[in-house]
């Protein structure tokens, strides 16, 4: 049975919310993931939650009452609260019916199967939470096996993050690393490194993907690094026919991708 929290004050009410901030989040090596759907598509993935708080309202519908006997069951800690304390804990004045509490998983690059698929987005130096969590939710899209995040990029762990992955989070793979310890682990095998950039007149859609296929994206304001471009294997670039000159870097990701699965569609 959930146990009763009726105080503001109550430490595991002070824990979830102090997960919105970053130094948090690594203290406790966890992370927060809200609402229903996102709660449902991490179970539908075999991952239960170490904390799991909602309001009488919360615990109505059948899923929810599944996710909160299987994290019982898993030995996690359910709550049933007061709406004002799941305000308190969630930071913000509507939320959502469930707030979870997930162990963060290791980020290692070594700990990623490049040879579970055949697609796979890399981050250099990504600052919005927000895009991050956008070419997550793409990658499940595209099918891709995940997003290797590259140098001083925000944290994956965000709350931005995790909502803007639409349960993504829980598909795909994660890993963080630096250009140094990615480089000769990319060349250890297979794998076509293809930089999406402005230097170049090589159009996206009549490049020859090869797989496996490692598509970079560049700092949203900065771009590629001129290093990090002439390691690629091809760079591409997507035409404008506006006056801006590039994408929203989530969005190059998205367009990228699915233009490498035309090609071997076709193909």
């Amino acid at each position: 049975m959930p146990r009763e929290i009726t105080s503001f004050s109550n430490a595991t009410v002070k824990l979830i919310r102090s997960l919105r901030d970053k130094k948090a989040r690594r203290a406790e090596r966890l992370f927060l993931a809200e609402g229903l759907r996102i709660v449902t598509e991490a179970r539908d993935e075999g991952q239960l939650p170490k904390v799991l708080a909602f309001a009488e309202a919360g615990m109505r519908h059948p899923l929810a009452q599944e996710i909160i006997a299987a994290t019982e069951a898993a030995g996690g800690d359910t709550i049933l609260t007061s709406p004002d304390i799941l305000t308190k804990m969630s930071g913000k004045d509507n939320p959502q019916a469930l707030i979870a509490a997930y162990e963060q998983p290791d980020t290692s690059l070594e700990r990623i199967d490049r040879t579970a698929a055949d697609l796979w987005f890399i981050g250099q130096a990504l600052r919005d939470p927000g895009n991050i969590g956008t070419i997550l939710r793409t990658g499940d899209a595209v099918g891709a096996g995940g997003l290797i995040l590259l140098d001083d990029s925000a944290d994956p762990f965000a709350v931005e993050t995790v909502r803007a992955s639409m349960g993504a989070m829980f598909t795909q793979a994660l890993a963080q690393a630096t250009w140094d310890e990615f480089l000769p682990w990319l060349r250890s095998g297979e794998g076509q490194l293809v930089g999406t950039s402005l230097q170049t007149n090589h159009d996206y859609a009549t490049a020859p993907y090869a797989k496996p296929c490692f598509i970079l994206i560049g700092n949203e304001s900065q771009g590629l690094p001129e290093a990090y471009e002439a390691e690629c294997d091809m760079l591409v670039k997507i035409p404008m026919h506006g006056r801006a000159d590039s994408l929203n870097a989530a969005i190059a990701a998205a367009v990228t991708a699915f233009q490498v699965r035309n090609v071997w569609r076709k193909a």
